[in-house]
């Protein structure tokens, strides 16, 4: 929020080009605060404030900067202070920009790496995408468990400086394998003398690098950690990852679902930088889909084209009772989705789920069935529309909508199920396409009981 309230002041610095007024007041700014204040500027100004910045400060107030405005800052640099601030990055924020270059320009920054750095982005990059690989940094604390904390201390000090968080140090064996994590509190409470081998007890939990995100994302939550290991399948131990960018991959995920509910395939960039024909494209499908689905409302429509001839009114309460199905389905889609991506719900659950949403989808078509009911009973009384059967015609729509609300929460919590069994995503089964199942099963409902309750009298 910072740099919302300060940026009107910057830009006018901007624009009297009093650069060492700018470069002043970022002095006691957080590299986050300086970063949210650039990204806000236009292109063109963006460069400009950023090379004001000291060079310590500067691949710090880099990495925080989305990847928009990191690429518009590296174009306008010259190749000397390009390597110096790709050299300085943490591999991991470098993987995550290189990521979003094509590929000659990833060509071209790699070659302006040290050989050291180089091979370290090359080994990041080489991971498949969306893999623990590409999230992890090399830069760790690793001692072998013979050591005394004297020296383990020590090895600290001389390297510490180099590594991305000294909260949890690793213990490796000769061949670099990892046997065990301790914290580093562990290791400033006991005597110098003392040996690692002594205290550490060999549980520790460690993610592999060819582990997708959303796994490690899993563990993280599970453990509750702030930092994990990263093997190979010898259990070798490769680098780290933090919990910032597990928070990364959360809000990814977390988008992602939201636009799937929605109807949406998932956007592969923000919405205000999507072309228009991706957007177009990404919404199309479903669109297409769901208008099909729609159609068969018409064909089942016709189907009881008899009934509706001798009985308009019961097209009056269509909008009412496909709605009321549709909004269960998607309400215990949305429930469901989010409960099994927290890792609430698993599959083995489904007889629990289902058991538990004929209870609530009994109880809410009773509720709003008694709501339909009397609103048909009352007006009945006031106005001739329904007839003389009203109350008949009040007890078709209260049962419809018992019966419809309740298919409709038992289809929106099996779906997700359903699909997570087959391999799919959960969020695939929409709200948009729930409700869209709900609404034509729904008028077959509608009209099976309006034959059941009204043949005779009405129809």
């Amino acid at each position: 929020m910072l740099g919302n309230l300060i940026g009107p002041e910057i830009k006018e610095l901007i624009a009297e080009r009093n650069f060492s007024a700018l470069r002043a007041a970022f002095a006691d700014w957080s590299p986050a605060d300086i970063a949210e204040c650039i990204t806000e500027l236009p292109d063109d100004e963006q460069a400009v404030v950023f090379r004001l910045l000291p060079h310590a400060q500067a691949t710090d107030v880099f990495e925080y900067l989305d990847a928009d405005a990191q690429q518009i800052v590296l174009k306008a640099m010259g190749h000397a202070e390009a390597a110096r601030i790709l050299n300085d990055m943490s591999p991991d924020d470098r993987t995550a920009l290189l990521e979003e270059l094509p590929g000659a320009a990833v060509v071209q920054l790699i070659q302006l790496l040290s050989p050291e750095e180089k091979a370290i982005a090359q080994a990041l990059l080489n991971y498949p995408e969306g893999s623990v690989g590409r999230l992890m940094t090399p830069a760790f604390i690793s001692v072998r468990e013979e050591w005394t904390i004297q020296q383990t201390l020590d090895h600290v000090r001389i390297h510490g400086s180099e590594t991305e968080t000294l909260n949890v140090i690793y213990v490796t064996d000769e061949r670099g394998r990892l046997i065990d994590d301790i914290r580093i509190r562990e290791v400033l409470i006991r005597p110098v003398t003392t040996c690692i081998a002594e205290f550490r007890d060999s549980s520790f939990v460690a993610l592999r690098a060819t582990d997708a995100e959303g796994t490690a994302l899993e563990v993280f939550r599970k453990y509750d950690r702030n930092t994990l290991p990263v093997v190979d399948s010898e259990e070798k131990l490769l680098g780290i990852v933090t919990v910032d960018d597990m928070l990364d991959v959360q809000e990814e995920e977390t988008t992602e679902d939201m636009q799937k509910l929605g109807g949406v395939e998932a956007l592969e960039e923000p919405y205000m930088d999507a072309p228009i024909f991706d957007l177009v494209k990404k919404r199309a499908v479903w669109l297409v889909v769901l208008f099909i689905g729609q159609m068969l409302t018409a064909t089942v429509m016709g189907f009881f084209e008899a009934e509706l001839a001798h009985a308009l009114m019961l097209a009056l309460f269509i909008p009412l009772i496909i709605s009321s199905g549709g909004n269960a389905g998607s309400q215990a889609t949305s429930l469901l989705i989010r409960s099994m991506a927290l890792g609430e719900v698993q599959l083995r659950d489904w007889w629990r789920v289902m058991r538990r949403e004929v209870t609530c989808g009994l109880l809410l078509g009773l509720l709003l069935g008694l709501l339909g009911f009397a609103r048909v009973a009352i007006w009945g009384q006031f106005s001739p529309i329904y007839g003389p059967h009203y109350l008949l015609v009040g007890a078709t729509v209260g049962a419809a909508v018992v019966v419809v609300v309740l298919w409709g929460s038992l289809a929106g919590s099996m779906l997700p199920l359903l699909l997570r069994r087959i391999g799919l995503d959960p969020a695939t089964s929409s709200a948009p396409f729930v409700a869209t199942l709900v609404d034509v099963t729904g008028l077959i409902i509608y009209f099976t009981a309006a034959v059941a309750l009204l043949r005779g009298t009405v129809l």
